[in-house]
């Protein structure tokens, strides 16, 4: 890993996102966290630096990216409030163009469709259902998907399964076609992304991740 990396995160108490922070920080890697109220958390690590602002703000996002090498977002969707991940997103790469960031990570769902694609039945039964139970929010991460593939900025957006909270590391399955797997532990999330920070391997792709059955 560069010794010299410092890694922007949106997202970092979510279910992904604090097991990323956690992962992050073992690794001496340093963070610059963005938060709306960041009076009430405790944290104590000298590694991590806290940013106050809402990620859908462009002027904290400028705040967050000073100084930073690598933006990864696990932003979750506030409830009760309209569709935030196409928005967030576009923000993100007008900011990174802004402050020179180029290598931008966001997490989203196995709805995602791709032309590049060939989901089997389970993924597409679950693609159907997101529709069918989260039109909004489900039409707009497509939306965000569109956004990222007409910006020249090196980005890859993760797409996932059903997120296990835990802090267990079993082995990740990727691909570009299909979802490989029904469940991905949060903490083998994170760690397969600190792996891509020093690859090339999914820049501009849409890969797939899950753990191995």
């Amino acid at each position: 890993m560069q010794s010299n990396i410092k890694v922007a995160v949106i997202g970092g108490t979510g279910k992904a996102g604090k097991y990323l922070v956690k992962q992050l920080t073992a690794q001496n890697i340093p963070v610059k966290f963005l938060h709306r109220k960041p009076e009430n958390l405790q944290i104590d690590n000298p590694l991590i630096e806290l940013i106050k602002g809402d990620a859908r703000d462009y002027n904290a996002l400028l705040t967050l990216l000073t100084g930073c090498s690598v933006i990864i977002s696990t932003v979750g969707q506030p409830a009760g409030e309209p569709p935030v991940f196409s928005d967030v997103t576009t923000k993100i790469l007008k900011a990174m163009g802004e402050r020179g960031v180029r290598r931008y990570f966001s997490t989203t769902g196995l709805n995602v469709d791709t032309p590049f694609d060939s989901k089997g039945p389970k993924t597409k039964f679950g693609t159907e259902w997101m529709y069918q139970n989260y039109p909004k929010t489900t039409a707009d991460k497509q939306v965000e998907y569109e956004v990222l593939a007409a910006t020249p900025l090196d980005w890859t957006l993760v797409r996932l399964p059903m997120i296990q909270q835990t802090d267990e590391v079993p082995e990740v399955v990727t691909s570009l076609l299909d979802c490989p797997g029904d469940f991905i532990s949060a903490s083998s999330l994170g760690k397969w992304m600190i792996a891509q920070l020093s690859s090339d391997e999914f820049v501009r792709k849409t890969p797939f991740i899950a753990n191995a059955l």
